[in-house]
């Protein structure tokens, strides 16, 4: 009987070095190589995949944080807070308890603010006292907050001045993108665990002695 011989086709010689790297590595190819790994210029990261913003600092900008403020004033509130020092950490609280809490809250502005690592955040600006002034680091803050609207800026604290000094960035830098929720969600997410309603509060039991 003639044993009949057949050759492989071109595409199966392709399919076998495929399925067999030290064939092609012994014919000069390497899978390590960096040309073979390298990512294309048209490269989509996260192609089809929507961001969650799950988590919105409740801080001011930092000192070397280029950041913008939102234009639209729906995303400032005027409010009270409570402030906790050594915690570092800010707490809404809800209207109808500001006048039972006399000497614990604090009236600020939370401005929807954003740096150029687009990181959203809530920016807690003092607001003046009773007596209509406002002292000049919260002034400062306030212009700054202002100036940012349309601009990227900057701000860093000068002991010296008693004040933040401001700069503006000189380069064309883009425009922000916001998150395109409402500032009722951007206040859910920011305040999630931090919203006192109740004199049952853990926080409020612990100021007045309770706990």
């Amino acid at each position: 009987m003639t044993q009949e011989i057949i050759a492989a086709s071109p595409a199966q010689n392709s399919d076998n070095s495929a399925l067999n790297p030290s064939d092609n590595q012994s014919q000069g190819y390497n899978p390590f190589d960096p040309s073979a790994l390298k990512l294309s210029q048209n490269y989509t990261p996260m192609s089809g995949v929507k961001k969650v913003l799950n988590t919105v600092p409740v801080r001011k900008p930092g000192k070397q944080d280029y950041f913008r403020t939102h234009p639209d004033p729906q995303y400032r509130l005027e409010t009270m807070v409570l402030e906790l020092k050594e915690e570092r950490e800010t707490y809404l609280v809800a209207q109808k308890l500001w006048q039972e809490l006399p000497g614990e809250l604090t009236p600020k502005a939370l401005v929807l603010a954003i740096n150029r690592q687009k990181v959203v955040m809530l920016w807690p600006i003092g607001l003046p006292g009773e007596d209509g002034k406002m002292n000049p680091w919260h002034e400062a803050a306030a212009e700054a907050a202002e100036m940012a609207k349309e601009k990227w800026m900057r701000m860093s604290a000068n002991m010296a001045l008693g004040a933040y000094d401001i700069f503006e960035a000189t380069g064309e830098l883009p425009e922000p993108e916001w998150p395109k929720l409402s500032m009722m969600e951007i206040l859910r997410i920011a305040f999630k665990g931090r919203y006192i309603d109740s004199f049952d509060h853990a926080v409020i039991q612990r100021l007045q002695g309770k706990e």
